[in-house]
């Protein structure tokens, strides 16, 4: 398995064996939000020596309903996310929709995020793959743990073993979402780092609205019970005013909240490294 943290963290301070933190809003919306948030955060993270992945979509197409926020234009979404990179020379992560967009997002980011509803995919999994990037797959809502072998599989046999694996939580009827935190251990089982998303683990999906809802007042639960268990690395959507973001803004983590969480979290790590 390839090493992580010397691969994309070579110029941040891992000193402190913490987990690493992918954070950003959850889609481009503007320069402005994207660059005040990649400030707060780097610095907050370079205080408590976490490593950092910046996280920002630079399109949503899981979307409910037609007139839900998309995207500004990927072109222009990714230039905004690149700026992050020069600015704070931190590993950018977004995720893509299908296989001809793997190419053009490797250009401006270091990871490549599949999404969960996208894990089976075969196309868009290969073409992530064969771009040498890494490739967070996030675990489908609908599958077991084990099932990721093959995720994993599909893009170790296409050239690639620079591969990240996400968990978000498994439907639990139409409208609701639990954690099973057994799938941590076993998917590390299999060779992958693995991450715990803990914002879009409290969606409250298919709502009759067609926006998704949100429970962010448990995200602090989430995530120390991700630590706790072993978790190589937190998922964390942020946002300065989740109230008036423009896609998942009910489950996102106000920023203000951000630092104070990221505290508590890596006390809970050191706790676990003394096991």
């Amino acid at each position: 398995m390839p090493d992580i943290y010397s691969d994309l963290f070579s110029g941040q301070d891992t000193s402190a064996n913490n987990f690493f933190l992918i954070a950003g809003p959850c889609v481009i919306e503007s320069e402005s939000v994207i660059m005040n948030t990649a400030e707060r955060v780097v610095r907050m993270c370079e205080r408590l020596k976490i490593p950092l992945i910046f996280k920002s979509s630079y399109r949503k197409a899981n979307r409910s309903r037609l007139d839900s926020f998309s995207g500004i234009g990927d072109e222009a979404a990714l230039e905004i996310l690149a700026k992050v990179k020069t600015t704070y020379n931190v590993p950018l992560v977004t995720d893509i929709h299908a296989a001809d967009e793997a190419a053009m997002a490797a250009r401006y980011v270091d990871v490549l995020q599949i999404p969960a509803f996208l894990c089976r995919q075969t196309d868009i999994l290969v073409a992530a793959a064969h771009t040498g990037k890494y490739v967070n797959v996030k675990k489908g809502q609908f599958l077991s743990p084990e099932s990721m072998k093959f995720a994993v599989d599909k893009v170790q046999q296409s050239g690639n073993d620079r591969i990240i694996l996400t968990d978000r939580g498994v439907m639990f009827g139409y409208q609701d979402l639990i954690v099973d935190y057994r799938a941590i251990p076993i998917m590390q089982s299999l060779g992958t780092p693995v991450t715990l998303d803990c914002t879009h683990s409290l969606q409250q999906p298919n709502q009759a609205s067609g926006v998704t809802g949100g429970n962010p007042a448990m995200i602090a639960t989430i995530a120390r019970a991700g630590i706790a268990v072993g978790a190589d690395g937190l998922f964390i959507e942020t946002h300065p005013d989740p109230s008036k973001a423009k896609s998942d803004g009910a489950n996102m983590l106000h920023l203000d909240l951000l630092e104070d969480l990221l505290e508590k979290l890596v006390a809970i790590r050191q706790v676990v490294n003394g096991f």
